[in-house]
């Protein structure tokens, strides 16, 4: 006994269990909001993350258990090994080891190619949840979504109301997310609701989703986009119709308002900033958001696209944008 404590070999285990033992006592407070969400959509991300789990441990696992049974029957001290110098080739080994992981693998790609798509952030959601189809004359809450420096804003057009790191959705209504960025690409993230989605200055990306559940959900970005990143987190809360009504009550008796002016302060850099509540919002805020053109004399991105061709281009090109200009007004002249 004296022998073993003298061994060096408990300490080096003890330098890998205490660690790993402290790490799980950590980990043990952390939620598995991912796996066990309150939107339908998540819950949708989760069932195919179990999916495709098991369906690769059934190759994962017995190449390990192999692994382990090869060592042992094979080893060195084996005193009564299995010998055979002639043999070179087994059909039904072949068939297990190629035709196994080949059916797995087209298992897997065709559950994954079918839950993607039915899953594309940019698709309307068509049920509630797995029992509940959205019915045909609900209209989806549309909430506009500016990731800013490190804050993020959140505009309901249908209430003329905004926020800033304050979101709010009531239980089982469908959510038409529209979303943009005022300097750097971001992402915006709620695990319990639905999966991340970036968000890109100049452009506008999309994200359906619902939330079956009331509460109070975290949010966040996650995509580093500088020293305020860490804190650029907001909540998120599952309520009910009533009390969805009172919320956007007290933002509408907030008493500011966001016009350009006060976008343009909003949008300075400043981290951990409080909740925020904006009574009114300027028509046309969040276009010219995504456009590039909130400052006062900006020229829109989507005007200069459309801006006709400079007259220093060759007659050819002129007259090609005229064509183009004149297929657009009369749309009949296409071939």
């Amino acid at each position: 006994m004296k022998d073993l404590f003298d061994s060096p070999v408990p300490f080096r285990a003890a330098k890998r269990v205490v660690p790993a033992a402290c790490l799980m006592g950590i980990l043990g407070g952390c939620q598995a909001v991912v796996l066990s969400p309150s939107g339908d959509v998540a819950a949708q991300q989760r069932d195919l993350i179990v999916i495709a789990t098991v369906l690769m441990l059934l190759i994962i696992i017995p190449v390990m258990a192999l692994t382990v049974l090869f060592a042992r029957r094979y080893a060195k001290q084996n005193a009564n090994p299995d010998y055979q110098p002639d043999w070179d080739h087994s059909t039904a080994l072949e068939l297990v080891i190629w035709a196994a992981p080949l059916l797995i693998i087209i298992c897997l790609g065709a559950v994954t190619w079918v839950e993607t798509h039915k899953l594309d952030p940019y698709r309307p959601i068509e049920r509630l949840d797995a029992n509940r189809p959205v019915a045909a004359n609900v209209k989806p809450l549309e909430v506009q979504v500016v990731s800013l420096d490190w804050k993020w804003l959140f505009i309901y057009p249908e209430y003329q109301i905004a926020t800033v790191n304050e979101l709010a959705a009531p239980v089982d209504r469908p959510i038409a997310f529209r979303l943009t960025s005022s300097t750097v690409m971001n992402a915006f993230y709620i695990p319990a609701l639905a999966g991340m989605i970036y968000t890109m200055p100049g452009m506008e990306t999309k994200l359906h989703a619902v939330i079956n559940k009331p509460g109070d959900f975290a949010g966040f970005s996650s995509n580093f986009s500088g020293s305020g990143f860490s804190k650029m987190r907001f909540r998120f809360h599952g309520l009910s119709n009533a009390e969805f009504d009172r919320w956007v009550a007290k933002g509408k008796a907030g008493g500011q308002s966001l016009d350009r002016a006060s976008y343009l302060a909003l949008a300075k850099p400043s981290e951990a900033a409080p909740v925020m509540r904006f009574s009114s919002v300027s028509p046309g805020l969040y276009t010219a958001i995504v456009n590039q053109c909130v400052a006062p004399g900006q020229r829109c991105m989507a005007d200069m696209m459309r801006a006709d061709p400079a007259p220093a281009q060759s007659p050819t090109r002129r007259l090609r944008g005229a064509q183009y200009a004149a297929e657009d007004k009369y749309p009949a002249n296409r071939k």
